[in-house]
């Protein structure tokens, strides 16, 4: 069994909202701070990560390749596909508001476009909870539609098992066309211009 937990941890100037990856041996092997901290709420208060590392996390199965983003990391595309050009195959999604269909369906694009399993826990209360971890299949061998989603909780507090059948996820990522088969990097210089125009130009936003 490994543990994921987030905390603030201390930082120069101000904490970071960090999340920490316990292995079964009780080593930690994963420390990722958020990078897109909430700089229009009370998260302007914190240091932003700069950085997504994924691990190499042992299990009785094998070891697996994981990787973290914490809530609003979700919203943007760039902090999952980072993490699977990083490696990962699987990404822990430790959430802090409200859970509606649209920040689902987001979560579940995120394992489709990018070849990973993704596993999210939120905080339980109405309006809430609705945990939930999807894997990228979509497609059997034989060509069969298939449903990503391994588990949609409720708003109740609760444990959930989920599980991934990591041959059948990394034999998918072997022969299918999405993830890091077929992009074209050098038509991407966009992404990285820091040049924000509007209207999407905040005060109160950093970019660091």
């Amino acid at each position: 069994m490994a543990i994921g937990m987030t905390y603030l941890q201390r930082w120069p100037h101000a904490p970071r909202n960090t999340l920490l990856l316990i292995d079964r041996h009780g080593q930690p092997v994963l420390k990722y701070a958020k990078v897109h901290t909430c700089d229009f709420s009370l998260e302007a208060l914190l240091t932003p990560g700069d950085d997504f590392p994924v691990c190499e996390l042992d299990t009785v199965a094998g070891p697996v390749l994981v990787g973290a983003m914490i809530c609003y990391d979700r919203e943007f595309p760039e902090s999952a596909r980072i993490l699977m050009l990083n490696g990962a195959e699987i990404i822990l999604v430790p959430n802090a508001c409200d859970m509606n269909d649209i920040r689902l369906r987001q979560l579940s694009i995120r394992a489709f476009e990018n070849m990973v399993g993704v596993a999210m826990t939120n905080y339980s209360g109405p309006g809430w909870g609705r945990s939930a971890a999807y894997h990228p299949c979509i497609f059997t061998e034989a060509g069969q539609v298939v449903d990503p989603t391994v588990v949609e909780a409720d708003e109740s507090e609760g444990i959930w098992i989920v599980e991934f059948d990591l041959e059948q996820l990394r034999r998918y990522r072997e022969r299918e066309t999405w993830g890091n088969a077929y992009r074209k990097p050098r038509t991407y210089q966009a992404l990285v211009n820091e040049t924000v125009k509007p209207p999407y130009a905040r005060d109160d936003a950093r970019r660091y």
